[in-house]
């Protein structure tokens, strides 16, 4: 694994760092919900960029936790652990790398950090979504033994993090 990729609590100094990595190196619709209006990084889609994560990370409720990825101290992108509704013990993780860190073993790294943060906050499950055209995710996860099912118009794999 990288040894020179870490993870950091997203907090409002983060966020500026997280908004120019994502402006720099990223399309918004790779990092964010979609915003209506011409496409890029328009004044009001980094509003919104910044909005989306004060209302689900740095709220006073957050409803998950954000964490900025850096390479070298660098931020270049952001993962997330959101609590499954239902489904007590079981976290949803999300991962976007900025396009020039992809395929170079960042989101390997990233993946056994997100996993052993849920482990260390006494998760029993990390469960992952994505579509069928995402090829580095479905290698990340064949990279650790789990497998990926059609759902839907999704692919879904849970991985255990007890035994």
């Amino acid at each position: 694994m990288r040894s020179d990729v870490t993870l950091h609590p997203l907090d409002r100094a983060r966020l500026q760092d997280l908004l120019h990595a994502a402006v720099e190196d990223a399309d918004p619709l790779e990092v964010m919900p979609p915003v209506p209006g011409p496409g890029g990084w328009t004044t009001e889609r980094r509003s919104a960029f910044v909005r989306f994560h004060e209302s689900r990370s740095l709220s006073a409720h957050p409803v998950e936790t954000t964490f900025v990825i850096a390479v070298s101290g660098r931020v270049v992108g952001a993962a997330r652990l959101c609590p499954v509704e239902d489904r007590d013990g079981t976290v949803e993780a999300g991962v976007w790398i900025g396009r020039s860190h992809r395929g170079t073993g960042v989101g390997s790294a990233v993946l056994e950090l997100l996993l052993d943060r849920a482990r260390a906050s006494g998760c029993d499950e990390v469960y992952v979504s994505t579509t069928p055209q995402n090829s580095a995710v479905r290698a990340l996860m064949a990279g650790i033994g789990t497998e990926l099912v059609a759902d839907g118009d999704e692919l879904v794999g849970r991985v255990r993090l007890t035994s």
